[in-house]
């Protein structure tokens, strides 16, 4: 079992290393674009170029170093971080609330994160039309993501110890170009004065709207966030300080290379490039898009992960997850990875290139971090019980920051910002759909006492008159008390062709909010004929429900707990084995309901997601042989007031 103690807590070089490769894809990369949109077609000034770089550097330092480093970082669910395990740890204190700042908060930051791929390998391989003219590199960028995209299904297991030396690789390079360029215009350490920042928001015409093009240094934080359980929190902290001083060191020189330079405009120009030697530009644009290809496999690896925490938490339809390799954690799930792969080469196809994207890029992540800002007041008020003063001066300073940079990020709803938005939006839909629709499904759950039926199963057991159904038949319950059991599991047992089994078994599978608990408990409810199995899954686990039944089952036989039923009478004569059948009861909506609008959207909405995803059997680890379905209707809103006219 997975604990916080576990090797990612302990700090070493191997593991620096390992959160140099994993976390810092995304924020890592963004040199390659953040001061080129700030200067965009503006004329090079002072107060623009000192202003921006003053604007990047307090940016970092309140939103990644303060809010995430510093605070976020401390609200770990056993060692795992994210919006659904902060939500986990403080779901119990919002009285339901906070289930829309989860839904909106996980659906704009996989939306935004749809671009994070294209623009930084598409930054990247632009750099080589500076020594390669013409070079088509929209096709160079398709083919790049592409090859990102078809290879998870193999792990990334083998390619990751790479990823460790690449970006240490990266970002000494971002350090040496950055203190090179410093040397030849020094003063540009002045730019750190809040008061540059504070001149070019004020003082610059449109210089607020410029916020827009500013916060693209920090998109990366909420990934940052979320790869807490790859790492640990010690980790991470200590290799900021190296990440951060070598992004800071870049902007400036990137800053320092526009103020001695002689041109007054950018020119489509990227200063990142610029400032580089012609001798070291292949050598650059290599390593570049290195850099990029990991930071896609890190939002492509951290939305398996969002999505499979979605699932357990009951906000996304039950799809096909593997596991590529033997690696804790490692999971890939082919529908997300053909969504996310259509969604970047839509965007590489819309926008063309990386100067368009920017336009778009960062408007959804706002919304994210305003989300994340809500649930960690929860988590500092409710669990670290800090003071309300205290956690609502903090969460003004965030929000008021988070406002600002999606007032300033408006002015890209029309520049591409509503792809952003619409792809959310899809997101949104499918979690609000799914959790609502399953809490009024869950509505029409009626549970019985189980004692009341006892005798009833231990006479049907023994009644030799009805065909065996199985040796062992196995029903999956939602009852958490174990003296309940759902009504139409007794109906499925008793009704029509009752079902004779050895022995009943009622498996409850519990998930928890903890990331990796895997234990079970036994109780017998009627000595070696009906026994409830509860089994504790962490919801970062993939339930495997029939392959631990077995194994529970084998341990019970092994303590001399359990009968196998292995007789020789007419049932075994022939197979001594004993024979299991789990029945799975699946809902379809009746054509006897009548609905309001808004109920009808959500229940066949539900029924078409339920559709489109993995089947109860493969959801839970079942195999096909064993399993019956039975199909109930589900009659939420019955038709009233039929009129038959008989003639």
């Amino acid at each position: 079992m997975h604990t916080s103690g576990s090797a990612t807590s302990k700090v070493t070089a191997a593991s620096l290393l390992i959160a140099l490769g994993i976390i810092y894809g995304d924020i890592g990369t963004s040199p390659l674009y953040v001061l080129k949109a700030i200067i965009g077609t503006r004329e090079i000034s002072e107060l623009l170029v000192y202003g921006g770089v003053s604007c990047v550097f307090w940016t970092l330092f309140f939103q990644t170093t303060f809010k995430y480093v510093l605070l976020t970082l401390t609200a770990d669910n056993n060692g795992e971080g994210g919006i659904f395990s902060l939500y986990a740890l403080v779901r119990r204190f919002g009285k339901g609330k906070l289930v829309f700042f989860t839904i909106i908060g996980a659906s704009t930051l996989i939306a935004d994160g749809i671009i994070t791929p294209p623009i930084s390998v598409s930054s990247a391989i632009e750099g080589l039309e500076k020594v390669v003219p013409h070079l088509p590199t929209e096709i160079v960028v398709i083919a790049i993501v592409t090859a990102i995209f078809f290879f998870q299904r193999f792990g990334t297991h083998k390619v990751g110890a790479v990823f460790g030396p690449a970006m240490t690789v990266w970002f000494s390079m971002l350090l040496v170009l950055g203190l090179v360029q410093i040397a030849h215009h020094p003063e540009i350490i002045k730019a750190l004065n809040p008061m540059y920042a504070f001149h070019l928001l004020t003082a610059y015409p449109g210089g607020f709207w410029l916020l827009g093009a500013v916060f693209l240094c920090t998109t990366g934080a909420e990934a940052l966030y979320s790869d807490l359980g790859h790492c640990g929190r010690s980790n991470i902290r200590y290799t900021w300080i190296f990440v951060k001083t070598a992004l800071v060191v870049n902007y400036l020189g990137q800053a320092a290379w526009l103020m001695h330079q002689p041109d007054r405009l950018l020119n489509d120009r990227n200063p990142f490039f610029e400032m580089m030697p012609e001798w070291f530009l292949f050598p650059g644009i290599f390593i570049a898009t290195a850099a990029a290809i990991i930071a896609s496999q890190a939002l492509i690896s951290g939305t398996y992960t969002l999505i499979s925490e979605a699932m357990s938490l009951n906000f996304w339809p039950r799809v096909d997850v593997r596991q590529p390799s033997e690696l804790k954690g490692q999971i890939y799930i082919p529908s997300v990875n053909l969504f996310l792969w259509l969604g970047c080469i839509g965007v590489i196809l819309y926008f063309k290139n990386s100067t368009n994207m920017e336009a778009a890029y960062g408007f959804s992540i706002t919304v994210t971090m305003l989300m994340t800002s809500v649930l960690l007041a929860y988590f500092l008020l409710f669990v670290k019980k800090w003071n309300t003063a205290l956690v609502a001066f903090i969460l003004m300073i965030f929000v008021t920051i988070e406002i600002s940079f999606l007032v300033a990020n408006l002015q890209k709803f029309n520049h591409g910002g509503s792809v952003a938005v619409l792809i959310g939006a899809v997101f949104f839909s499918v979690m609000y759909v799914w959790y609502f629709a399953r809490k009024i499904n869950n509505k029409f759950v009626r549970f019985v006492e189980l004692k009341n039926y006892n005798t009833l199963l231990d006479n049907l057991s023994t009644d030799d008159e009805i065909p065996k159904f199985s040796t062992h038949l196995i029903y999956l319950t939602k009852a958490n008390n174990p003296g309940h059991i759902e009504e139409k599991i007794i109906k499925s047992i008793f009704s029509k062709n009752p079902k004779r089994a050895d022995v009943y078994w009622f498996l409850h599978i519990n998930r928890t909010d903890e990331p990796y608990t895997l234990e079970y408990s036994v109780n017998e409810l009627m000595d070696d004929k009906v026994i409830r199995v509860d089994i504790n899954l962490g919801f970062k686990i993939q339930p495997r429900a029939e392959l631990y039944f077995k194994k529970i089952v084998q341990e019970l036989v092994a303590g001399r707990e359990l009968n196998l039923h292995i007789r020789p009478d007419g049932s075994t004569r022939y197979n001594p084995e004993p024979g299991f059948k789990f029945v799975v009861l699946e809902k379809f909506l009746s054509v006897e309901n009548e609905f309001s609008l808004g109920d009808g959207v959500l229940l066949n909405g539900y029924f078409f997601l339920k559709r489109l995803g993995t089947s109860d059997e493969k959801a839970f680890g079942l195999d096909k042989s064993d399993v019956i379905i039975e199909h109930i209707p589900l009659v939420y809103h019955p038709v009233e007031n039929i009129y038959l006219e008989r003639k």
